[in-house]
């Protein structure tokens, strides 16, 4: 990825000079078009997956999953493993000090990145989810946005519920 950060540098700087020169009409035999550029890239990072610390992310990898993942290996970040009600888990990492908010944005991220993988539906409202669900860890709703995970006793790989909320009479 250095390289391919000094190669696009290179280009840059080469396209700002050559049009400063030349009133930006002639382009330099040096400068790589855009699409060779992506593909270096692309090449950089399926490389990069397929280290032993990266190889269980996906091939259309983004930077927030990359750092997520070296967070994890440092202990800067937990998985938080979110049980559905179809039974299907779902790993969310969050910081090590996150909140229960934070719980919820990863949850967003997380739906969002495997919806445009995967297809599906184009809109979730997330304000009728947290309206409808509660998150519950060993039986205690997580209801204070505000509130540490830590707070509630959850650690690492530890199973929080989406439970759906009874409704008041």
């Amino acid at each position: 990825i250095t390289h391919l950060k000094n190669k696009t540098l290179l280009v840059k700087e080469e396209d700002v000079t050559d049009t400063a020169a030349q009133g930006g009409e002639e382009e330099d035999e040096d400068a790589l078009p855009h699409s060779e550029i992506l593909d270096i890239f692309e090449e950089g990072l399926a490389r990069l997956v397929q280290d032993p610390l990266l190889c269980d992310l996906p091939i259309q990898v983004t930077l927030e999953e990359v750092n997520s993942q070296i967070a994890l290996e440092y202990g800067q970040a937990m998985t938080v493993r979110v049980l559905k009600a179809d039974s299907e888990v779902m790993p969310i990492v969050v910081v090590q000090n996150a909140t229960v908010l934070d719980l919820k944005k990863a949850i967003c991220r997380f739906m969002e990145l495997k919806q445009q993988r995967e297809g599906g539906v184009k809109h979730i409202s997330w304000r009728y989810v947290w309206r409808t669900y509660h998150l519950v860890f060993q039986g205690e709703k997580l209801e204070d946005d505000k509130m540490r995970l830590k707070d509630y006793g959850i650690r690492n790989r530890d199973e929080v519920t989406f439970m759906k909320r009874l409704r008041k009479k």
